[in-house]
Protein backbone atom coordinates (compact mmCIF):
# COMPACT_ATOMS: atom_id res chain seq x y z
CA UNK A 1 0.00 0.00 0.00
CA UNK A 2 1.46 3.45 -1.04
CA UNK A 3 1.16 6.78 1.05
CA UNK A 4 -1.65 8.04 -1.24
CA UNK A 5 -3.59 5.17 -0.59
CA UNK A 6 -6.85 5.95 1.91
CA UNK A 7 -6.53 3.71 5.37
CA UNK A 8 -8.32 0.77 5.78
CA UNK A 9 -11.75 1.34 7.63
CA UNK A 10 -11.41 -0.15 10.59
CA UNK A 11 -13.99 -1.73 13.00
CA UNK A 12 -12.99 1.20 15.48
CA UNK A 13 -13.72 3.71 13.23
CA UNK A 14 -17.32 2.54 12.06
CA UNK A 15 -17.77 2.73 16.02
CA UNK A 16 -17.01 6.15 16.09
CA UNK A 17 -18.86 7.21 12.89
CA UNK A 18 -21.90 6.90 14.90
CA UNK A 19 -20.54 9.38 17.63
CA UNK A 20 -19.89 11.95 15.11
CA UNK A 21 -23.18 11.38 13.31
CA UNK A 22 -21.12 10.34 9.96
CA UNK A 23 -23.15 8.02 8.02
CA UNK A 24 -21.74 4.96 6.86
CA UNK A 25 -21.89 3.57 3.01
CA UNK A 26 -22.47 0.00 2.39
CA UNK A 27 -23.28 -2.00 -1.01
CA UNK A 28 -22.62 -5.69 -1.78
CA UNK A 29 -20.18 -7.60 -4.15
CA UNK A 30 -19.91 -10.78 -4.87
CA UNK A 31 -16.34 -10.87 -7.28
CA UNK A 32 -13.05 -9.12 -7.85
CA UNK A 33 -14.13 -6.46 -10.49
CA UNK A 34 -17.77 -5.34 -8.81
CA UNK A 35 -15.47 -5.01 -5.37
CA UNK A 36 -13.02 -3.07 -7.15
CA UNK A 37 -15.44 -0.51 -7.90
CA UNK A 38 -17.23 -0.36 -5.07
CA UNK A 39 -13.64 0.02 -3.13
CA UNK A 40 -12.40 3.11 -5.42
CA UNK A 41 -15.82 4.64 -5.23
CA UNK A 42 -15.12 4.91 -1.42
CA UNK A 43 -17.84 2.90 0.11
CA UNK A 44 -17.08 2.18 3.77
CA UNK A 45 -18.33 -1.82 3.82
CA UNK A 46 -18.56 -4.32 1.26
CA UNK A 47 -20.49 -6.93 2.04
CA UNK A 48 -20.50 -10.29 0.29
CA UNK A 49 -24.26 -11.37 0.42
CA UNK A 50 -25.73 -14.98 0.43
CA UNK A 51 -27.98 -12.62 -2.28
CA UNK A 52 -25.81 -14.01 -4.38
CA UNK A 53 -27.87 -16.91 -4.70
CA UNK A 54 -30.43 -14.83 -6.78
CA UNK A 55 -28.14 -12.60 -7.95
CA UNK A 56 -25.91 -14.55 -9.56
CA UNK A 57 -27.27 -17.68 -9.06
CA UNK A 58 -30.84 -17.40 -10.28
CA UNK A 59 -32.23 -19.04 -7.32
CA UNK A 60 -36.06 -17.65 -6.15
CA UNK A 61 -34.59 -17.34 -2.20
CA UNK A 62 -30.79 -16.91 -0.29
CA UNK A 63 -30.73 -20.39 0.83
CA UNK A 64 -29.57 -22.37 -1.74
CA UNK A 65 -26.31 -20.87 -0.93
CA UNK A 66 -23.18 -23.27 0.34
CA UNK A 67 -20.90 -22.42 2.31
CA UNK A 68 -17.97 -23.42 -0.67
CA UNK A 69 -19.82 -21.11 -2.70
CA UNK A 70 -19.93 -18.32 -0.04
CA UNK A 71 -16.53 -18.66 0.23
CA UNK A 72 -15.84 -18.51 -3.50
CA UNK A 73 -17.31 -15.39 -3.95
CA UNK A 74 -15.57 -13.83 -0.71
CA UNK A 75 -12.30 -14.92 -2.00
CA UNK A 76 -12.86 -13.30 -5.07
CA UNK A 77 -14.44 -9.74 -3.45
CA UNK A 78 -11.23 -9.84 -1.12
CA UNK A 79 -8.63 -9.16 -4.25
CA UNK A 80 -10.66 -6.62 -5.18
CA UNK A 81 -10.88 -4.43 -1.75
CA UNK A 82 -7.90 -2.63 -0.35
CA UNK A 83 -9.86 0.15 1.89
CA UNK A 84 -13.56 -1.02 2.82
CA UNK A 85 -14.29 -3.19 5.57
CA UNK A 86 -15.31 -6.90 4.10
CA UNK A 87 -18.42 -8.53 5.54
CA UNK A 88 -18.68 -12.33 5.00
CA UNK A 89 -22.39 -13.03 5.04
CA UNK A 90 -22.67 -16.61 6.90
CA UNK A 91 -24.91 -18.67 4.35
CA UNK A 92 -28.06 -20.45 5.78
CA UNK A 93 -27.53 -23.69 7.99
CA UNK A 94 -23.87 -22.59 8.38
CA UNK A 95 -24.32 -21.33 11.72
CA UNK A 96 -27.45 -22.51 13.35
CA UNK A 97 -26.63 -26.31 13.37
CA UNK A 98 -24.74 -25.57 16.87
CA UNK A 99 -22.20 -22.96 18.41
CA UNK A 100 -19.39 -25.67 17.60
CA UNK A 101 -20.45 -25.48 13.63
CA UNK A 102 -21.12 -21.69 13.74
CA UNK A 103 -17.33 -20.93 15.05
CA UNK A 104 -15.67 -23.38 12.36
CA UNK A 105 -17.72 -21.77 9.35
CA UNK A 106 -16.82 -18.46 10.43
CA UNK A 107 -13.16 -19.18 11.14
CA UNK A 108 -13.00 -20.61 7.37
CA UNK A 109 -14.04 -16.98 6.16
CA UNK A 110 -11.25 -15.14 8.17
CA UNK A 111 -8.68 -18.00 7.05
CA UNK A 112 -9.19 -18.74 3.65
CA UNK A 113 -11.04 -15.29 2.60
CA UNK A 114 -9.70 -13.04 4.75
CA UNK A 115 -12.60 -11.03 5.21
CA UNK A 116 -12.43 -8.18 8.21
CA UNK A 117 -16.08 -9.80 9.91
CA UNK A 118 -19.22 -11.84 9.04
CA UNK A 119 -23.04 -11.26 9.41
CA UNK A 120 -25.67 -13.89 10.86
CA UNK A 121 -29.21 -13.24 10.75
CA UNK A 122 -31.37 -13.92 14.05
CA UNK A 123 -31.45 -12.45 17.44
CA UNK A 124 -31.45 -14.83 21.03
CA UNK A 125 -31.00 -17.48 19.54
CA UNK A 126 -27.92 -16.66 17.68
CA UNK A 127 -26.65 -14.85 20.69
CA UNK A 128 -24.49 -17.70 21.90
CA UNK A 129 -22.81 -17.55 18.20
CA UNK A 130 -22.44 -14.60 18.11
CA UNK A 131 -20.61 -14.51 22.04
CA UNK A 132 -18.25 -17.02 21.21
CA UNK A 133 -17.50 -15.65 17.50
CA UNK A 134 -16.71 -12.36 19.15
CA UNK A 135 -14.48 -13.64 22.33
CA UNK A 136 -12.31 -15.93 19.62
CA UNK A 137 -11.73 -12.47 17.96
CA UNK A 138 -14.33 -12.80 15.10
CA UNK A 139 -16.01 -9.44 14.42
CA UNK A 140 -19.75 -10.18 14.23
CA UNK A 141 -22.60 -7.86 12.15
CA UNK A 142 -26.02 -8.88 13.44
CA UNK A 143 -29.54 -8.59 11.52
CA UNK A 144 -32.85 -8.41 12.55
CA UNK A 145 -36.28 -7.43 11.18
CA UNK A 146 -36.66 -9.18 7.62
CA UNK A 147 -34.11 -11.98 8.02
CA UNK A 148 -34.20 -13.24 4.51
CA UNK A 149 -33.09 -16.90 5.36
CA UNK A 150 -36.25 -17.41 7.39
CA UNK A 151 -38.42 -16.29 4.03
CA UNK A 152 -40.64 -19.39 4.81
CA UNK A 153 -41.06 -18.52 8.49
CA UNK A 154 -42.05 -15.37 7.73
CA UNK A 155 -44.10 -16.06 5.14
CA UNK A 156 -42.63 -13.48 2.38
CA UNK A 157 -40.87 -10.43 1.84
CA UNK A 158 -42.79 -8.65 4.32
CA UNK A 159 -42.57 -5.86 6.23
CA UNK A 160 -41.43 -6.74 9.61
CA UNK A 161 -42.04 -5.30 13.41
CA UNK A 162 -45.85 -3.64 12.42
CA UNK A 163 -46.88 -4.48 15.45
CA UNK A 164 -46.22 -3.01 19.37
CA UNK A 165 -45.04 -6.40 21.09
CA UNK A 166 -42.82 -6.91 17.75
CA UNK A 167 -40.98 -3.97 17.60
CA UNK A 168 -40.40 -4.52 20.99
CA UNK A 169 -39.10 -8.27 20.23
CA UNK A 170 -37.05 -6.72 17.81
CA UNK A 171 -35.55 -4.07 20.38
CA UNK A 172 -35.04 -6.69 23.04
CA UNK A 173 -33.25 -9.02 20.51
CA UNK A 174 -30.85 -5.62 19.21
CA UNK A 175 -29.96 -5.15 22.72
CA UNK A 176 -29.40 -8.98 23.50
CA UNK A 177 -26.87 -8.82 20.65
CA UNK A 178 -25.15 -6.05 21.02
CA UNK A 179 -24.49 -7.20 24.59
CA UNK A 180 -22.78 -10.36 23.09
CA UNK A 181 -20.57 -8.01 20.98
CA UNK A 182 -21.68 -7.07 17.71
CA UNK A 183 -20.39 -4.68 16.17
CA UNK A 184 -23.20 -3.19 13.79
CA UNK A 185 -26.44 -4.00 12.72
CA UNK A 186 -28.13 -5.05 9.47
CA UNK A 187 -32.10 -3.48 10.34
CA UNK A 188 -34.25 -4.59 7.02
CA UNK A 189 -37.57 -3.80 6.11
CA UNK A 190 -38.73 -2.22 9.65
CA UNK A 191 -40.90 1.15 9.36
CA UNK A 192 -39.06 3.87 9.86
CA UNK A 193 -39.81 4.91 13.50
CA UNK A 194 -39.04 1.24 15.02
CA UNK A 195 -35.54 1.64 12.91
CA UNK A 196 -35.10 5.14 14.54
CA UNK A 197 -35.94 4.33 18.36
CA UNK A 198 -33.24 1.15 17.80
CA UNK A 199 -30.93 3.30 16.61
CA UNK A 200 -31.11 5.66 19.28
CA UNK A 201 -30.84 2.90 21.75
CA UNK A 202 -28.02 1.18 20.25
CA UNK A 203 -24.49 2.50 21.26
CA UNK A 204 -23.13 0.75 17.85
CA UNK A 205 -24.08 1.29 14.35
CA UNK A 206 -27.32 0.79 12.73
CA UNK A 207 -27.17 -0.18 9.24
CA UNK A 208 -30.61 -0.02 7.48
CA UNK A 209 -32.15 -1.98 4.19
CA UNK A 210 -35.77 -0.64 3.48
CA UNK A 211 -35.65 0.77 7.09
CA UNK A 212 -35.90 4.86 6.70
CA UNK A 213 -33.32 7.56 6.92
CA UNK A 214 -32.57 7.26 11.12
CA UNK A 215 -30.33 4.70 10.70
CA UNK A 216 -26.13 5.15 11.18
CA UNK A 217 -25.79 3.51 7.54
CA UNK A 218 -27.95 2.24 4.35
CA UNK A 219 -27.06 -0.67 2.31
CA UNK A 220 -28.54 -2.07 -0.75
CA UNK A 221 -27.68 -4.87 -3.26
CA UNK A 222 -25.71 -2.89 -5.45
CA UNK A 223 -27.16 -4.86 -8.57
CA UNK A 224 -30.22 -3.50 -7.82
CA UNK A 225 -29.42 -0.20 -6.58
CA UNK A 226 -27.52 -0.06 -10.36
CA UNK A 227 -30.45 -1.33 -12.20
CA UNK A 228 -29.06 -4.83 -13.38
CA UNK A 229 -31.36 -6.94 -11.79
CA UNK A 230 -34.75 -6.62 -13.04
CA UNK A 231 -36.57 -10.03 -11.27
CA UNK A 232 -38.36 -7.54 -8.74
CA UNK A 233 -37.64 -4.06 -7.27
CA UNK A 234 -38.25 -3.49 -3.72
CA UNK A 235 -39.83 -0.21 -2.98
CA UNK A 236 -36.65 0.59 -0.69
CA UNK A 237 -34.10 0.25 -4.27
CA UNK A 238 -33.60 3.80 -5.43
CA UNK A 239 -31.71 3.35 -9.22
CA UNK A 240 -29.13 5.36 -9.78
CA UNK A 241 -28.46 3.45 -13.02
CA UNK A 242 -30.13 1.42 -15.85
CA UNK A 243 -27.37 -0.60 -16.06
CA UNK A 244 -29.56 -3.70 -17.39
CA UNK A 245 -30.10 -1.73 -20.52
CA UNK A 246 -26.87 -0.54 -21.58
CA UNK A 247 -25.67 -3.66 -21.35
CA UNK A 248 -28.27 -5.08 -23.97
CA UNK A 249 -27.57 -2.26 -25.98
CA UNK A 250 -23.64 -2.46 -26.54
CA UNK A 251 -24.81 -6.59 -27.00
CA UNK A 252 -27.16 -6.13 -29.37
CA UNK A 253 -24.60 -3.52 -31.65
CA UNK A 254 -21.69 -6.05 -30.98
CA UNK A 255 -23.90 -8.45 -32.50
CA UNK A 256 -24.86 -5.89 -35.51
CA UNK A 257 -21.03 -5.07 -36.20
CA UNK A 258 -20.67 -8.91 -36.45
CA UNK A 259 -23.26 -9.63 -38.70
CA UNK A 260 -22.12 -6.42 -40.77
CA UNK A 261 -18.95 -7.28 -41.22
CA UNK A 262 -17.96 -4.00 -39.75
CA UNK A 263 -16.22 -5.36 -36.82
CA UNK A 264 -13.66 -6.51 -36.51
CA UNK A 265 -12.19 -3.69 -38.28
CA UNK A 266 -8.12 -2.43 -39.17
CA UNK A 267 -8.09 -1.02 -35.57
CA UNK A 268 -9.22 -4.53 -34.36
CA UNK A 269 -7.11 -6.39 -36.84
CA UNK A 270 -3.31 -7.16 -36.80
Amino acid sequence: MNSDTPSPITIPALLARKSRGEKIVALTAYDYLMARFLDQAGVDMVLVGDSAAMVCAGYETTLPLTMEEALYHNRMARRGVQRALLVADMPFLSYQVSVEEAMRNAGRFFKEAQVGAVKIEGGAAVVSAVKQMVQAGMPVMGHLGLTPQSVHKLGGYTVQARERIAAEQLLDDALLLQDAGIFALVLEKIPRLVAKSVTERLEIPTIGIGAGPDCDGQILVTHDMLGMFEDFKPRFVRHYASVANVIRQAIQQYGADVRAGSFPGDDESY
